[in-house]
C-alpha cells in the first residue's frame, strides 16, 4: 500500500459520537449564516422599491456581497492549512452580524454596499475553516461530510427568502437586525465546536501534506481548470435563479411578491435536497458520476424553462434546482482528493470561485435585463449546462497515474 493509499485510509475509521455531533453543529451554523447572507437576496424587491435601483445595481449589490468573499476566501484557506485557526469561524460569524445590521439600518445606496460586503468578509473567514473542520468531522466520508456541511448552508439560502417572505417584506428593511439573534447563536456554537477542533487536529491529515499528488501536475492543473469551469456554469446558472427568479416570475406570470418568493423557496428547497443527495451518491458511485449527472442532467430542464407556464415553471425549477445542487459537495471533494493536505485552500478556491462567479455572473445578469429583457436571461442561461461535457476530461478518482509525483 502506498503512502498516499495508507495515509487515506487512515481517515476511514467509523465516525464517532462526537464527531458527528460537530459535524451537524458545523451544518447547523453553515445554515444560521447562510440565513443571514441570503435575506440580502430576498429583500431585493423591497430595495430596488425604497431606493429605486436599477437591475444593474442589484447585480451590483450581489457583487459586492460574492466577489468580497470570493476574493479573500483562498488566501484564508492557504494561511489556515499552514496555520489552522479553528476560532475564526466565530469572528466570521460576527463580521455577518455587523454587515446585516448595516443593511438594516443603512440610508443610502453606499450603506448598502459597505454592508453586502461585510457580509461578503464573514464568509470569506467562514467557509474555509469550516469545511476543514466539517472533513475533520467526517470519518473518511468526506462527500457525506461536505454535502451535511452545504446542505446546512442550502436550507440557510432557502430558508432566507421564506423568512423575509413572512417577516422582513410587511415589516420592513430594518426588521433585518432582529436576526442578528441568530448570529449570537452561531457564535456560541462556534466556540464550542472551534474547542473541539483545536484539540482534534489529526495526525494522518497532517500527513498528507507530504504526500504526492494522485495525478500528474500536468492532469491535475487541467482537471482543476475542468472543475472551475463547471462551478462557473453551475453557479452562473444559480444566480440568474436567486437573484433575478422572483423578477421574472412577477414579471411573466403577474404573481405577487410572496407568491414569487415562495417559488424561490421551492427552487431552493429543491437544491438542499440535491446537495445531501449528491454527497450520499458521490461516496457511493464516486465523485465524478455525480459529477456527470448533475451537470448534464439538467440540461433539458433548463432549455425547456423559458417556454413553461406558471405550473411548469415551478416544477422545473424544483427539478434543477434538485439536479444542479448535487455537483458542488462532489466537484469540492473531487478536487480535495487531487491536492491533499490543502483542504482550506481548496475549498477557499472552490467556495471563493462559486461566491465570485455567482457575483459578476449576477451583475452581467442585470446588465442583459436591463438591455434585453429578463425573460432573456433564462433563454441565454439555459444553455450553460452544455459545459458538463467538459467532465470527460476529468480523470479517475481512484486510480493513480504516479503515486510519487511531488507536490511543490
Amino acid at each position: 500500500m502506498t503512502t498516499l493509499e495508507s495515509s487515506r485510509s487512515a481517515l476511514r475509521a467509523p465516525m464517532a459520537t462526537a464527531s458527528f455531533a460537530v459535524l451537524v453543529a458545523v451544518s447547523f451554523c453553515h445554515l444560521l449564516n447562510d440565513v443571514m447572507q441570503s435575506l440580502l437576496v430576498a429583500v431585493y424587491p423591497i430595495l430596488k422599491h425604497d431606493y429605486a435601483l436599477t437591475f444593474w445595481q442589484i447585480g451590483l449589490l450581489t457583487m459586492a456581497f460574492q466577489v468580497t468573499a470570493s476574493l479573500l476566501q483562498p488566501f484564508i484557506g492557504y494561511y489556515t492549512d499552514k496555520r489552522p485557526v479553528p476560532y475564526s469561524t466565530t469572528i466570521g460569524m460576527g463580521s455577518t452580524f455587523v454587515g446585516l445590521l448595516m443593511l438594516a439600518f443603512a440610508n443610502s445606496y453606499a450603506s448598502l454596499i459597505m454592508g453586502a460586503a461585510c457580509v461578503g468578509i464573514g464568509s470569506a473567514i467562514f467557509h474555509p475553516e469550516s469545511s476543514r473542520i466539517a472533513r475533520l468531522a467526517s470519518g473518511g466520508r468526506h462527500g457525506f461530510a461536505q454535502s451535511l456541511f452545504q446542505l446546512g448552508g442550502n436550507f440557510g439560502t432557502a430558508i432566507g427568502p421564506l423568512l423575509a417572505a413572512f417577516i422582513v417584506l410587511p415589516r420592513g428593511q430594518q426588521s433585518l437586525a432582529w436576526f442578528g439573534l441568530i448570529a449570537l447563536v452561531g457564535m456560541a456554537i462556534l466556540w464550542k465546536v472551534s474547542q473541539w477542533a483545536a484539540s482534534a487536529q489529526s495526525k494522518s491529515v497532517n500527513q498528507l501534506r507530504t504526500v504526492g499528488l494522485l495525478h500528474s501536475r500536468r492532469r491535475t492543473a487541467v482537471a482543476l481548470t475542468v472543475l472551475t469551469v463547471l462551478v462557473f456554469s453551475k453557479n452562473v446558472y444559480m444566480a440568474s435563479i436567486t437573484s433575478y427568479y422572483t423578477f421574472y416570475a412577477i414579471h411573466r406570470f403577474g404573481v405577487s411578491v410572496q407568491t414569487s418568493q415562495l417559488m424561490l423557496f421551492a427552487f431552493l428547497g429543491a437544491s438542499a435536497v440535491g446537495t445531501i443527495l449528491g454527497g450520499l451518491f458521490g461516496d457511493r458511485f464516486g465523485a465524478k458520476t455525480v459529477i456527470w449527472f448533475s451537470i448534464l442532467g439538467c440540461l433539458p430542464f433548463t432549455l425547456a424553462l423559458p417556454y413553461a407556464d406558471l405550473n411548469w415553471t415551478v416544477a422545473l425549477s424544483v427539478l434543477i434546482g434538485l439536479i444542479l445542487s448535487s455537483a458542488f459537495p462532489a466537484i469540492v471533494v473531487f478536487a480535495q482528493e487531487l491536492v491533499p493536505g490543502r483542504v482550506g485552500m481548496i475549498a477557499g478556491i472552490f467556495f471563493g470561485f462559486a461566491f465570485g462567479m455567482g457575483g459578476i455572473g449576477a451583475a452581467i445578469l442585470g446588465i442583459v435585463a436591463d438591455a434585453k429583457g429578463i425573460d432573456y436571461v433564462y433563454l441565454i442561461c439555459s444553455y450553460l449546462p452544455f459545459l458538463g461535457l467538459l467532465t470527460v476530461f476529468l480523470p479517475r478518482s481512484d486510480a493513480p497515474e504516479c503515486d510519487k509525483v511531488k507536490k511543490g
